[in-house]
């Protein structure tokens, strides 16, 4: 039996409602409060990223895995790839082939280090340095912008229940395989 075409009205938020109800019709025993935060987390963190990244980064030549690499330096100051890999959140890959673009645009720098000759040191250049700094500015503008939807009451709500999901035992199993 052919399966309906699904709506024509469906867009980027109303399909979560459309998947949460074929998802459960065809299996009764998927939890769809559980399948409607996620999907609306997924998707709220897709728009955010794309916002700031079409917004703030990518007109300054900047993918968000740049952006990230910059922020974790700017914050974190000089440290190892592995480490700037695991605190972005990125592979150590990723981490590398972003670190050649930065490096050509002269704001990152790159030594071996010395503890150990097959490690790489990254560090901000002081162009590094301008240019994060600045971005971040306009990037909190953004921040800020999507934030003014909440009052100041509903937003502390938020981070709390934002920071139990990460605190979580299955964050924490998550963050075990980084």
């Amino acid at each position: 039996m052919a399966e309906p075409e699904p709506p024509e009205e469906l867009d980027y938020l109303s399909f979560v409602d459309y998947a949460i109800d074929k998802t459960t019709a065809e299996l009764p025993k998927v939890d769809p409060a559980a399948m409607r935060l996620e999907l609306t987390l997924h998707r709220l963190t897709s728009a955010l990223v794309y916002d700031w990244e079409s917004t703030v980064h990518r007109p300054r030549g900047w993918s968000w895995g740049g952006f990230r690499v910059l922020f974790v330096l700017w914050l974190a100051g000089p440290m190892e790839a592995k480490r700037v890999a695991q605190l972005s959140g990125m592979s150590r890959a990723a981490v590398s082939a972003l670190v050649n673009t930065l490096e050509r645009d002269e704001l990152v720098s790159r030594k071996q280090a010395e503890h150990d000759k097959r490690a790489v040191l990254l560090s901000l250049t002081e162009a590094g340095h301008d240019a994060i700094t600045s971005a971040y500015e306009a990037h909190n503008e953004r921040e800020q912008a999507w934030a003014n939807a909440l009052t100041k009451p509903e937003l502390m709500v938020l981070i709390g229940l934002l920071d139990k999901l990460t605190t979580s035992s299955a964050a924490t199993e998550a963050k075990r395989r980084f």
